[in-house]
């Protein structure tokens, strides 16, 4: 790994990248990395199921631990930016920092239309288990997407 990626550190898919293989070595990374999301809200908020302070800061690059480490495909584009992969796609919704937009991008006739109901309602699911709450719309023409927030939950008690 080049030493600049190596300071950045992981960096989950966006579903703006290039399609990769993964592999072993992304498998020990994303595990590694959804691991330590979990050790950080246990110590700074006393649950897992609450995102820490940093998630919030972080929202997007948060909500693509998420869904890659529960094994969704990202999507992916070709060296000229065009669609090769249907899969989720991450990005800020701009209505603030804590806010992300998901969709379900993929190939022109590829079917990502077809599933996006289906993917995003199963994204929004383990996205919700982990502290997020999500809302499904239909955006122009009429393809869905997911505005994701953090959970409004009351302040956790002790932890213990």
């Amino acid at each position: 790994m080049p030493d600049a990626e190596r300071e950045r550190g992981f960096e989950p898919a966006s579903g703006d990248g290039p399609e990769s293989g993964g592999g072993p070595a992304r498998a020990a990374e994303l595990r590694t990395a959804y691991e330590g999301l979990l050790r950080i809200r246990r110590l700074l908020v006393g649950r897992e199921d609450v995102p820490a302070p940093w998630e919030l800061r972080a929202a997007p690059r948060a909500v693509a631990l998420v869904l890659e480490a529960a094994g969704f495909p990202p999507s992916a584009v070709d060296a000229g930016g065009r669609r090769c992969r249907s899969g989720y796609r991450v990005a800020a919704a701009g209505a603030g920092p804590d806010r992300v937009e998901v969709s379900w991008p993929g190939p022109p006739g590829g079917g990502a239309a077809q599933e996006e109901r289906e993917r995003l309602t199963a994204c929004a699911a383990e996205l919700e288990r982990h502290g997020w709450e999500c809302l499904l719309y239909r955006g122009p023409r009429g393809r869905r997407f997911l505005e994701v927030e953090p959970a409004h939950r009351p302040p956790p008690g002790p932890a213990g």
